[in-house]
């Protein structure tokens, strides 16, 4: 499968009062990997958000495994990890620089219309996309 990298580098404003990177942040760098890993296939959702429809997280996972901390360099690694024609997943996992796992998570997706939020098939309506996630899936690591 095709994974991306994203360089993170931890400010200080991500801190919590432990100066631990607070939770939540883990998610923004999730979406950080994500628009990479899109951009790394070619595309933006700025394209897909011109033709009347967004890509909203339908839901959400994030595992804690040891801290990152101001200061530190990490990356993000971002794959498809899941991918039906009408709903992606995306696998993160935010990697430090002993190549040790901090956080690992994944977020779910579905196309919708912008107006109605009717969910909108990747496959039908986006046939370039659709082909860019399953030969995506298909690219050895």
């Amino acid at each position: 499968m095709k994974v991306t990298q994203t360089p993170i580098q931890v400010r200080y404003q991500e801190t919590d009062m432990m100066g631990v990177v607070y939770h939540a942040n883990y998610l923004v760098w999730f979406e950080i990997g994500r628009t990479a890993f899109i951009e790394g296939l070619g595309f933006k959702y700025s394209e897909m958000e011109n033709q009347g429809v967004v890509s909203p997280v339908i839901d959400a996972q994030v595992s804690f495994k040891k801290p990152v901390r101001y200061g530190d360099d990490v990356y993000v690694k971002t794959w498809v990890h899941m991918y039906d024609g009408l709903r992606v997943a995306y696998g993160y996992e935010i990697v430090d620089h002993a190549g040790e796992v901090a956080v690992c998570g994944e977020t779910k997706h579905v196309i919708v219309k912008k107006d109605s939020f009717k969910p909108v098939s990747i496959r039908r309506s986006f046939p370039e996309w659709h082909e860019a996630y399953v030969s995506a899936m298909e690219q050895e690591a």
